[in-house]
């Protein structure tokens, strides 16, 4: 029993690191520095990049460098292969002249192995406008959906799991009728033992196929926290089925039925997230009043639309947003993940069809209906969700907000801001 439980212990822990996890030190560092200390610009204002290889933290002379600056996600607007005679370069490039973010990425080649590193200066991000359009019915499209959601019985089922349960905390293996008759969605829900009433918790998941262990760590302390999967089956199976379906029939998932705006994926998916909370708050020990959601990348953009489709959501904490500004590839820039409109993806997706459902899911136009506080953090050197995307969102919102930078920074996150989005969370869940 005591081997079980530390095995999924193990596996929340491996579970944060997609979300959290930092990349590894390696041998050979590559060094990429604005000449600001805080990577930010106005437009018009040029940046000088600093390009330094380093080994046991000293300049390592003689290795040969490749190259490319332009702005993300972009056809390179100067690209060069060189040798670093003292192991350092420095690059003044051409000012931008509108809003929006300069990245220069380097690669090393030391002994067969190449070793990258890069950095991304910022414009008046600021001012980054989106460049998707509204649809004219999206609050009819939406406010439609949750009414046949209603309309659907919740027929929630509970499974205790006695092996992951600790002295202070009850975990269940979820299951919930989601947006339409025989649809499930599953979760793993954690629910003080104490008597009392408690505050509660949604957990969405990044983008993937994964099983999940719940959040002990937040339950211990109080409050109900739900982890929930997305694709409609059990988050409690071999790891490997999850890998073969990951491969195989849910591989590309974001894209299925991307031409009907009622049958897109997603719309399963931003239900299920409602469908999620209908049962938090049915709880007999949920205190009525505190309900926040929270995620990263893909669960970012669904903490953002589950807040704003759900007033009972009273507090959103969203790590790099995905699913932002999508259409951004197509006005010469970048779009957000999962990159329907880029020039690997553009010949399976560009369609009017396509592009008109999107719309309907467009993290920005729920970003600008949001109406409570929310907690945003991410970094420059974002290469899954691009920082123009995600500013693309982020400057829409009219509800108090605070962005937590960490320029330096990709799709990961320093423990710092984990500690952040936590310490955030529990001033307002437990004042």
């Amino acid at each position: 029993m005591k081997n079980i439980h530390l095995f999924f212990l193990l596996l929340a822990w491996v579970a944060g690191l997609r979300l959290v996890g930092q990349p590894p030190e390696k041998a050979i560092n590559v060094q990429v520095v604005p000449n600001k200390a805080d990577w930010t610009y106005q437009v018009g204002e040029p940046v000088t990049f600093t390009l330094s290889v380093y080994r046991h933290g000293h300049l390592l002379p003689g290795v040969r460098v490749s190259y490319e600056l332009g702005e993300e996600k972009t056809e390179p607007l100067m690209r060069d292969s060189l040798v670093l005679e003292k192991g350092v370069l420095t690059i003044r490039a051409k000012a931008m002249d509108k809003p929006g973010f300069l990245r220069l990425a380097a690669t090393a080649t030391v002994a067969g192995r190449s070793y990258r590193g890069l950095a991304t200066a910022a414009f008046e991000p600021e001012k980054i406008k989106p460049t998707t359009t509204e649809p004219g019915d999206f609050d009819a499209f939406w406010a439609e959906s949750l009414q046949e959601l209603a309309r659907v019985p919740m027929d929630p089922r509970m499974t205790l799991l006695p092996e992951r349960c600790t002295e202070k905390t009850l975990v269940y293996h979820l299951s919930l009728q989601s947006h339409q008759p025989g649809s499930r969605l599953y979760g793993i829900l954690c629910i003080p033992r104490k008597e009392g009433k408690y505050p509660a918790l949604l957990q969405v998941p990044g983008a993937g196929v994964r099983p999940y262990a719940g959040d002990l760590t937040n339950a211990e302390k109080g409050i109900i926290t739900l982890q929930i999967g997305i694709h409609g089956i059990p988050v409690n199976l071999d790891p490997g089925i999850y890998t073969d379906l990951g491969n195989g029939a849910l591989r590309g998932y974001f894209g299925f039925q991307s031409q009907d705006r009622r049958r897109f994926y997603y719309r399963r998916v931003y239900l299920g997230c409602l469908r999620a909370n209908d049962f938090l708050t049915s709880l007999p020990q949920y205190d009525g009043k505190n309900l926040a959601v929270t995620g990263g990348s893909q669960g970012g953009a669904l903490s953002i639309v589950t807040a704003a489709l759900d007033k009972r959501v009273k507090w959103l904490a969203a790590l790099y947003p995905a699913l932002s500004d999508l259409t951004g590839y197509l006005s010469g820039r970048a779009g957000g993940w999962p990159h329907y409109f880029d020039r690997n993806n553009r010949e399976a997706f560009y369609f009017p069809e396509v592009v008109q459902t999107l719309a309907y899911y467009d993290v920005v136009h729920f970003a600008r209906r949001l109406a409570v506080p929310g907690f945003y953090s991410w970094g420059f050197n974002d290469e899954t969700c691009p920082p123009t995307s995600m500013y693309a969102a982020y400057n829409v919102i009219s509800a108090p907000k605070e962005l937590y930078l960490m320029q330096e920074t990709g799709h990961w996150t320093y423990p710092e801001q984990g500690d952040r989005v936590g310490a955030w969370l529990m001033t307002r869940l437990k004042p």
